[in-house]
């Protein structure tokens, strides 16, 4: 026969079983295990207890008082520990006799006399003679001079003979760079000048020139109609009021289900989880350490230290500055700040060039100014003619018929029974608990009933 699992029970679709991952009930024998919790703590309808994520409480076998021994305490005891003797110079004593300065260098190099070195080169022997040289060099005997006889001029001869008038002639600088006056550069600025009509304004333009004025054809008018009431009584009947007749009805009925609050009779114990597993413990007061007192220790203090002991004071002289001394010729003379830069390039007054304003040729206008423009003038105020509105008013109508308020919804609209799912029962009803899986799925097997024989 098949079993059916707690969560193929369930219709409501909120219920499942328990997926555990470590497999508890594989191989203990237990058809049916429960829990001291259930037992204590019964289920309340559809209510699901929030899950703890609270930690378990170990075994808590002594409440005494902590005797503060801990695995390292008990491994690692202190032992005393001595300080180390510390090793004392011996008194530097100077042996007595002289010292021997002999060394391996002086043993095996043994000083030599040392003569400068002979000259090969042999001693010039000059023999000085008392008599006259009478000789001809090699360059007096080859280069000999010659008697050349000078050039004459081809170039005639011209007497100078200075002016007695004053020089008045101009250089070629001077004629061709004559001085002028600075001029200032064109503008290339448009002219903006406005040109005054001599006759007066005409008022004529392109536009009043080329489109000219053309003659109308008159426009048909239709004549209006004159309204006319009709005799016969008009018909208000709509389509509204010819299907809604305005007949008293019962009021509309609410179609949603009635709550149905699942509740059991037994009665609620004040007694929680939280209230059984943590109870009150006494906590013992902190044990206060008690600070040994402090006892000063007898006898001067030595301040002698080892640099004071073995440093030896030296006197040492005063480095002398290896800077050389300045020789400064001082002179009594004045400064002279002239200089060729300035005798050359003298500074030459120069005057800024000022502001070229150009003449207003159009004169202000004189008088009162009179407001008038072209639109005030030729604009030709027409009387505004509203439109009709062709919304209708917005005016409620009022009937002595009372509403029909049936609707389809309230007619077809058939409220169902709200059925509680099976799955929410500490046993479904109609099915009997068989075993419990390594996974945690529940299964239950389905009464059939009995079958009565004809």
């Amino acid at each position: 026969m098949r079993n059916w699992c707690l969560c193929q029970i369930c219709t409501c679709g909120r219920h499942r079983c328990p997926h555990g991952i470590t497999r508890v009930y594989e191989h203990s024998g237990i058809s049916c295990p429960t829990t001291e919790y259930m037992e204590k703590y019964p289920k309340y309808g559809d209510v699901l207890p929030p899950q703890s994520l609270k930690p378990k409480p170990g075994f808590q076998a002594y409440r005494g008082k902590m005797e503060g021994v801990t695995t390292f305490k008990s491994d690692y005891r202190p032992y005393e520990v001595v300080k180390q003797p510390r090793h004392m110079p011996e008194e530097y004593k100077p042996k007595q006799g002289e010292i021997d300065l002999g060394t391996t260098y002086k043993r095996d190099f043994n000083p030599y006399k040392v003569q400068p070195v002979v000259k090969v080169r042999p001693v010039e022997r000059q023999e000085v003679k008392k008599g006259k040289l009478d000789t001809v060099p090699t360059y007096k005997d080859d280069y000999r001079s010659w008697d050349i006889q000078k050039c004459e001029l081809c170039k005639p001869e011209q007497a100078y003979h200075p002016p007695d008038v004053k020089f008045g002639n101009s250089t070629t600088f001077q004629d061709d760079y004559v001085p002028r006056e600075i001029q200032p550069r064109p503008s290339f600025k448009p002219c903006s000048v406005v040109k005054c009509p001599v006759g007066p304004f005409n008022g004529d333009t392109s536009h009043r020139r080329d489109y000219v004025p053309h003659q109308l054809e008159v426009k048909f008018a239709r004549p209006k109609e004159v309204y006319k009431p009709t005799d016969q009584p008009f018909e208000d009947l709509t389509t509204h009021r010819n299907d809604f007749q305005g007949l008293t009805g019962e009021t509309a009925k609410i179609c949603r289900p009635p709550y149905t609050r699942v509740t059991q009779n037994i009665q609620f114990k004040g007694s929680t989880e939280f209230r059984d597993s943590f109870q009150p413990w006494e906590i013992p007061p902190p044990k206060v350490k008690k600070v040994a007192e402090y006892v000063p220790p007898s006898g001067s203090m030595q301040l002698d230290s080892t640099s004071h002991l073995d440093y030896v004071p030296y006197r040492a002289s005063r480095v002398v500055a290896i800077r050389p001394v300045s020789h400064r010729r001082q002179s009594n003379f004045p400064f002279q700040g002239k200089s060729t830069m300035k005798e050359d390039f003298p500074a030459w007054e120069s005057c800024r060039q000022g502001l070229i304003k150009q003449q207003q040729q159009i004169p202000n206008p004189s008088g009162k100014f009179e407001g008038l423009s072209t639109f005030r003038s030729h604009f030709v105020p027409h009387e505004l003619i509203p439109t009709e509105s062709c919304k209708p008013l917005n005016e409620a109508l009022k009937s002595s018929v009372p509403l029909d308020d049936v609707t389809m919804y309230s007619i077809q609209f058939t409220p169902k029974k709200q059925e509680i799912c099976p799955a929410s029962y500490p046993s479904p009803p109609g099915y009997i608990f068989e075993n419990t899986n390594s996974q945690g799925h529940k299964f239950f097997r389905k009464i059939i009933p009995a079958v009565k024989a004809f």
